[in-house]
């Protein structure tokens, strides 16, 4: 299969065009708002041509997981796609689920422009958005206009942030707020503590912050929905392991392991092209390659500290089927990809997905679940 993005297009993107990163991602978001699984005419015929390009189906990638069914591991990561426009065009293209947001209860603009910046030399991003979103009303109505009748044919998370206007010690409030709007539409739920682009947010992964805004979201949380949290790579193994701690404490649905880094070790862009700045410099958290590591590792500390008891979703550095598979055997249940999606082109959930096949095969197992923490067993 000719893989049109990789050769095609993205060295259009990635070098014959200048045009700020982000002004292409809100057009691209704007281009798949008008796609569905539903779609006529134009849209049915390349609807169809996107299923065939890349979509891949195994009944041994299935699995159940809080009483739902993931048709294959592989979700897009929340920051994508903020404010739920093209959440009805993510299964086209191959995902078992995705995550929508961050969502804040306050409508945003995120931080100055410009804040979204490639590192092609080292397979990585730079952002510092700052939580731009349309606000967790906004998103709620477009959700109802959306599926008015039905459910959206994958699960679909929803990522909840703080507003950047609510002071640290409101914080529970803001978070609760969002949730009551948007429990109806997500079918999990995640709590983010552990960006690096609001103000003190990463202070409420300590454990006299984060148990307040669990609890009250548990106690707000009528339909029971999957409640997980989202952490840094950049804590250490003991701050980990108190998570692990708080998480079961309050019943969690599970962790997402990890978010963007503000580690700078290592990379082989030494100044941003777009300011001409040292990437040393720059505010913002690295995602992509460099996290894969670390990434890895806060998956298997989590997965040994809760006795493989605790749901993990594996996100950061993920362009291919070893990647997926190194997390999955270190721990994780459930994969996501944001940047590896950038740079790899919309085929790769289908070479993903079929190489996860052949490594089933090659180890003798007949179900992904079989996976899940093999490196422990």
């Amino acid at each position: 299969m000719v893989d049109w993005y990789r050769s095609v297009v993205r060295p259009v993107l990635f070098q014959g065009m200048q045009a700020d990163p982000e002004w292409l991602h809100q057009r691209s978001l704007g281009m798949l708002s008008h796609l569905t699984p539903q779609g006529t005419g134009w849209q049915a015929s390349l609807e169809h041509w996107l299923a065939q390009q890349c979509q891949f189906e195994d009944p041994r990638l299935t699995q159940t997981l809080w009483g739902q069914t993931f048709q294959n591991p592989l979700g897009l990561a929340a920051g994508f796609d903020k404010d739920g426009l093209a959440a009805r065009a993510w299964p086209l293209f191959g995902f078992g689920f995705a995550e929508l947001g961050t969502v804040t209860l306050h409508a945003q603009p995120g931080n100055p422009k410009p804040r979204l910046f490639r590192l092609p030399a080292d397979r990585a991003a730079l952002n510092r958005m700052g939580f731009n979103n349309g606000g967790a009303a906004q998103l709620a109505q477009r959700l109802a206009g959306y599926w008015a009748t039905t459910r959206s044919p994958i699960p679909l998370g929803i990522n909840l942030g703080k507003s950047k206007v609510t002071p640290l010690d409101q914080a529970v409030e803001d978070y609760v707020g969002s949730f009551r709007l948007l429990q109806d539409w997500g079918d999990y739920f995640v709590v983010n503590v552990s960006s690096p682009n609001t103000p003190g947010l990463r202070s409420l992964q300590d454990r006299d912050q984060l148990a307040p805004i669990l609890a009250a979201l548990q106690a707000e949380n009528r339909d029971r929905k999957p409640l997980l949290v989202k952490i840094a790579p950049d804590l250490d193994d003991a701050a980990i392991t108190e998570v692990v701690e708080i998480a079961q404490a309050h019943a969690l649905g599970g962790i997402i392991a990890t978010n963007t880094t503000i580690q700078r070790s290592g990379l082989q862009t030494e100044r941003l092209a777009a300011t001409g700045n040292r990437v040393a410099d720059e505010a913002g958290g690295i995602s992509g390659a460099p996290v894969r590591p670390r990434s890895t590792e806060v998956i298997r500390l989590i997965y040994r500290e809760s006795g493989g008891q605790l749901p993990i979703i594996g996100v950061g550095g993920i362009f291919n089927a070893d990647d997926a598979w190194e997390k999955l055997t270190a721990g994780a249940s459930l994969l996501q990809v944001y940047t590896g999606w950038i740079y790899e082109g919309p085929q790769m959930a289908r070479r993903v997905l079929s190489g996860l096949v052949n490594r089933l095969e090659e180890a003798g197992l007949n179900q992904i679940s079989d996976a899940i923490g093999l490196e422990h067993q």
